[in-house]
């Protein structure tokens, strides 16, 4: 049974091809990072090449690469307030962002 599709590899992650693409996403991710992959991954789907199993796979992983992009997005524009709100000219405390599942 070698390259079994539905075997779970040894580190728990359940890919979702034979090429152990897998649908699991770092969650420290910068914005950057999450961003390109969610680019290729569109790119691919919209090839319109992708088989059905595959192409749910992609959109499940496209889907938390969302999630990564908005919280670190959110966190961004919280920081940015607090920059704001901050009197008598710009003082920096370190901001620690919050972490969404």
């Amino acid at each position: 049974m070698r390259n079994n599709p539905r075997r779970q590899p040894k580190d728990g992650l359940k890919c979702a091809r034979r090429d152990a693409w897998c649908i699991a996403v770092d969650a420290k991710l910068s914005f950057e990072a999450a961003l390109g992959k969610l680019e290729t991954i569109v790119e691919s789907m919209e090839s319109g090449d992708v088989p059905l199993a595959d192409l749910l796979a992609k959109f499940e992983e496209g889907t938390k690469l969302l999630k990564v992009c908005e919280s670190r997005l959110k966190d961004a524009e919280l920081k940015i307030e607090l920059l704001k709100k901050q009197k008598g000219g710009v003082a920096f405390e370190k901001f620690e962002a919050g972490k969404e599942d």
